[in-house]
């Protein structure tokens, strides 16, 4: 089952679909900045979990973040469990750069 994932900027959103379906299967909410994407919820149908969705979506955002050469603050669950069990996208994680002081 291939997986087609685009980027839908007006819709502040990645969507998924099932090759040969119009149906959306999946979609990853996010919100941009010009040095940050966070992603805040992501939803895969029912029918279509277990079935690769949630990681299309995942993997697609996250290497056009890298293209981008934008930060990512994983705020949904998923988006911070998949990063977490793929260390290859840890590198893109924001981190605070800011020191508090005393």
């Amino acid at each position: 089952m291939a997986v087609e994932v685009s980027d839908v900027p007006e819709a502040k959103r990645y969507e998924a679909r099932v090759e040969g379906e119009s149906k959306v299967a999946g979609v990853a909410d996010y919100i941009r900045t010009t040095e940050l994407v966070a992603f805040v919820h992501t939803e895969v149908s029912p029918e279509y979990e277990g079935r690769g969705v949630g990681a299309a979506l995942a993997r697609t955002a996250l290497d056009e973040a890298r293209a981008a050469n934008l930060r990512v603050l994983a705020t949904c669950p998923f988006f911070a469990g998949w990063i977490a069990r793929h260390p290859e996208y840890q590198d893109l994680l924001y981190q605070s750069r800011s020191k508090v002081s005393d």
